[in-house]
């Protein structure tokens, strides 16, 4: 098992492109499913996860064929087996998102029950209970989703989510789009994934309006047809760069990517003491070697501030001026990184749900282990701001959703690099 090897003390600095978003990239994928043609995506990240879903999709009898521009062509009409195997899917809580297209295609799917990061519980009775509305009829047995369209196929429902569900909406969404009648999704998740791959599937053929609100209407088509679709930039990948720049007094420039789905992570930097300019397609923070400001956050659904960015902030708290107070509302069990943290010397206090953070001047390096994606995410960040050689183990979390952070690092000044265990 690999491990990162940090030596903290340079200030980030330079230009860097930011990889495609691998939370938008497994639902697009998924929804290649629904269609009767060849799908191409193009701006996949490089990851273990998308490798995963791939890998899922060639046991299902469907083989991925890469082109000459590196995006990954899908034709459904060579599926041969409706089974998504556990050996493959207890890696990655993403591959539920195959359910509702399966069923809505193909008029069956088996599931088994994912698994994925340790980071509280996440269920799928809300994808179970969106799909039963629109007619499925679906067991659990065995550890495997077991689900049936009904004589005639899904039919359009009215489905109300009483907790926001990312995943949830998306199953659903795309369930509905081959679905008999008119579907209405209310209290639907409205972060930026869901709304590419509304795009997407409109792209496809599919008839969609609301996307991005909280009410999203389908109307249901008798078929989706091939296209040809680029996934976004990944804004939890640009949140966590600017970050690490942020904690480093640094200055970095990210390209290929989209200032409008960061919002609230911009304003929490600019509170932190950040100057940032915007353009197109780039994002430029400059801390002019400045050390940040404690920021408070709280943690809530899109449009507020994303949880998936809470860690890489709690690590650059560790090393601001003042004392600043994070509370994490979407998962429970979301603070396993402070203990790590406190090892090097941070001043962190959790009570409950709040994490409170005294800044310290500099951290002092530790060997630290990963609990989760984005808790190792804010490890290399705390390592980058510490004094000596940090050693980050269990990094296949970090694989899971940062295409080459080191050789990125790198390319900024960071002292980073991979070392077999």
């Amino acid at each position: 098992m690999d491990k990162l090897v940090i030596t903290g003390g340079n200030r980030l600095d330079g230009e860097i492109w930011i990889s495609g978003a691998k939370n938008s990239a497994l639902p697009i994928l998924a929804a290649t499913l629904l269609a009767d043609e060849p799908v191409t995506i193009s701006n996949l990240p490089h990851l273990h996860d998308i490798t995963t879903m791939l890998e899922l999709f060639g046991r299902m009898g469907v083989q991925p064929v890469v082109d000459e521009r590196l995006g990954v062509e899908v034709d459904p009409t060579s599926i041969k087996t409706l089974v998504a195997p556990y050996e493959l899917v207890k890696t990655m809580r993403a591959s539920i998102l195959v359910l509702g297209p399966m069923v809505a295609h193909f008029g069956q799917a088996e599931v088994a029950l994912p698994g994925g990061c340790a980071i509280g519980s996440r269920p799928v009775d809300l994808h179970i209970r969106g799909l039963e509305a629109m007619g499925a009829e679906i067991t659990v047995d065995g550890g495997y989703i077991k689900a049936k369209a009904p004589e005639g196929g899904l039919r359009g429902a009215h489905f109300l989510f009483d907790v926001v569900s990312v995943t949830g909406t998306e199953n659903i969404l795309m369930a509905a789009t081959l679905a008999k009648g008119k579907t209405v999704i209310e209290n639907a998740a409205r972060e930026p994934e869901v709304v590419d791959l509304a795009e997407c599937l409109i792209a496809m053929g599919a008839q969609i309006s609301g996307h991005g609100t909280d009410t999203i209407t389908v109307h249901g088509v008798e078929r989706l047809h091939g296209a040809r679709y680029s996934v976004m930039p990944d804004r939890i990948e640009t949140g966590t760069f600017l970050v690490a720049a942020a904690a480093t007094r640094g200055r970095v420039k990210l390209k290929g990517t989209d200032a409008g789905i960061l919002d609230s992570v911009l304003l929490k930097l600019e509170e932190a003491g950040a100057h940032i300019d915007t353009g197109k397609n780039w994002i430029e923070l400059d801390m002019k070697g400045n050390r940040p400001r404690a920021v408070n956050l709280k943690t809530a659904p899109y449009p507020a501030f994303p949880t998936d960015m809470q860690a890489q902030f709690v690590a650059m708290n560790t090393v601001a001026e003042g004392t600043g107070t994070v509370i994490e509302t979407i998962f429970e069990n979301r603070f396993m990184h402070v203990q790590e943290m406190n090892r090097m010397g941070a001043r962190i206090l959790v009570e409950g749900n709040t994490a409170i953070i005294t800044g310290v001047e500099q951290l002092k390096a530790a060997p630290v282990m990963a609990t989760d994606l984005r808790a190792s995410a804010s490890l290399v960040i705390a390592g980058l701001v510490a004094d000596g050689d940090t050693m980050v183990d269990r990094i296949y979390h970090i694989d899971r959703g940062y295409e080459c952070i080191e050789e990125k690092l790198q390319a900024l000044g960071g002292i980073i690099r991979r070392v077999p265990a």
